[in-house]
């Protein structure tokens, strides 16, 4: 639909039902508020932080309608400079202290704090222009002190404010705070729930009875307090109207200026005292539940640029193993052709020399290219890679390392979980070996832990009564931690031995399960 323009002035059709709104609002919220919980107050505030910037022009249209049904049968009795002056200057100071906070961006730690200014800073603005001018134009000023009459209405305005502007806020945000715990539903709503039940109970008891309904406000307390600890200011945002207004609902209330109950005043006093500590609250466990969430991302960002840098130096070294066996396959082939030449030669003690130490170089030279990257690892998988590569050839010659126990399927891993171990295993024994003097022995199991599955190295000292150096431990977080760290696995140093844990996300159950070797 097309706005209209009257004046100079586009007319948006939405924008006068939300000034009808806001003017029903206010002349209904109007007939059950007292002087110490004025609701259209709270109302004037959560308009707008709802409402765009944009768009309040129409909540002042709706204020000015607002007012003009109360104040134009009064005129007569409080003059019209009261009527008009009374009735134009409340709302853009209003507006003028919200728009004054919202300039500031609120993280979730400073919610509460940002909350609690807002609303005091407009009850205390508001209410001075209004008891300022009441005092000043009308023609018989109201016989009590300016100071208690503020103390009331300032306090009133101030418990509107801070019960309904929270929750305000929380539809305001809704689309740019995080999600809601869905593991956390049943049990908000089973809070919810009971303060609703616990809001009609107050309902139920009779007005006189202050002390029966200072209970139940008590009692609903807790549930409140557990919605803020569940889900932080939100959770403190909607806990606070249910806390609040079931016994403002249940005062007796003229509809008239002055309408005041002392019976449930100091009840009422506790309450927004309880409402400010539960944004308190709330503001607080948000702030550290954000900066836990962002000290997590900051983690798998890490672990991520890690693992992709691991990933790219393994893709470069294996480029290297492959050019150095076709160095060597283009060696071994030209040795061949010698010797074949030499014994046609008759040269044959010399060919069967040349054979002989070609085979034996020919061998080392797979070994050494393997340490680089173990190529049979992507076809056969960790454990004849390891021993069939050159590591284990390593282990042989120094007589210190015991035949490996190798048990599970490690071809269920991804290549990349496998390469970081193998290396990860190498760098160990070779820790043990140096630092640590006795025999060591290699134990290792594959397989599947609920809805995970991995593969446990236990890399070890053969004599159970030594007990790693405080070195060796040192080296092993140093050295080991980095690459196994980065793929969501563990180092352990125990006593005699380091406990090396990777894993990942299974979509298979097997029957085997991951224990220590």
């Amino acid at each position: 639909m097309k706005d209209r323009v009257l004046s100079g002035i586009p007319v948006h059709p939405a924008g006068l039902v939300l000034a009808a709104a806001y003017a029903i609002a206010c002349v209904s919220s109007r007939q059950f508020s007292l002087d110490q919980f004025f609701l259209p107050a709270g109302i004037r505030v959560a308009a707008l932080l709802i409402v765009p910037p944009r768009l309040w022009a129409y909540v002042l249209l709706g204020e000015f309608g607002y007012f003009a049904y109360l104040r134009i049968p009064t005129i007569e009795r409080y003059g019209l400079e009261w009527a008009i002056l009374a009735s134009t200057l409340l709302m853009p100071m209003a507006m003028l202290v919200v728009h004054l906070h919202l300039r500031k961006a609120i993280s979730e730690a400073a919610t509460g704090l940002w909350l609690l200014s807002l609303s005091v800073s407009t009850a205390l603005a508001v209410t001075s222009i209004n008891l300022s001018l009441s005092r000043l134009l009308w023609p018989n000023p109201p016989p009590d002190t300016l100071l208690e009459a503020a103390e009331r209405v300032v306090f009133g305005h101030f418990a509107a404010i801070i019960t309904l502007a929270p929750l305000a806020l929380l539809w305001a945000r809704r689309r740019s705070a995080p999600p809601w715990h869905k593991e956390l539903r049943i049990p908000s709503l089973v809070a919810i729930a009971l303060m609703l039940a616990l809001g009609l109970c107050m309902q139920l008891i009779p007005t006189d009875a202050h002390s029966t309904r200072t209970h139940v406000v008590l009692l609903a307390a807790l549930p409140a307090i557990a919605l803020a600890f569940m889900h932080g200011w939100r959770g403190a945002a909607i806990a606070i109207p249910l806390l609040n207004l079931p016994l403002h609902l249940a005062t007796p209330s003229t509809g008239l200026p002055a309408s005041f109950d002392l019976g449930t005043f100091a009840t009422q006093q506790n309450m927004a005292v309880m409402s400010v500590a539960l944004l308190a609250l709330g503001s607080s466990i948000s702030y550290h539940h954000q900066r836990a969430r962002s000290r997590s991302l900051a983690e798998e960002t890490t672990l991520r640029l890690a693992r992709s840098s691991h990933q790219t130096s393994e893709r470069e070294l294996r480029d290297r193993a492959i050019h150095l066996k076709h160095l060597g396959e283009g060696m071994d082939s030209s040795l061949d052709e010698m010797v074949s030449w030499l014994k046609s030669q008759g040269h044959h003690a010399v060919a069967n020399g040349l054979q002989h130490a070609s085979s034996v170089h020919s061998r080392l030279f797979r070994e050494q290219a393997s340490l680089v990257y173990p190529t049979g690892l992507e076809q056969v998988g960790l454990y004849i890679a390891l021993q069939g590569g050159g590591a284990y050839e390593i282990w042989s010659n120094t007589h210190r390392v015991t035949q490996p126990r190798l048990t599970g399927n490690p071809c269920m891993l991804n290549v990349d979980l496998q390469l970081a171990m193998y290396r990860t295993l190498i760098e160990a024994v070779s820790l043990l070996l140096e630092l640590e003097s006795g025999q060591v022995c290699v134990r290792a199991r594959c397989g599947n832990s609920g809805s995970r599955r991995g593969i446990v190295v236990v890399v070890s000292l053969l004599d159970r009564r030594c007990v790693l150096s405080t070195r060796t431990t040192q080296q092993a977080v140093e050295r080991l931690a980095g690459r196994i760290m980065a793929y969501g696995g563990s180092v352990h140093c125990r006593s005699n031995r380091l406990r090396l844990v990777l894993h990942e996300p299974s979509t298979q159950l097997q029957s085997a399960i991951i224990q220590p070797a």
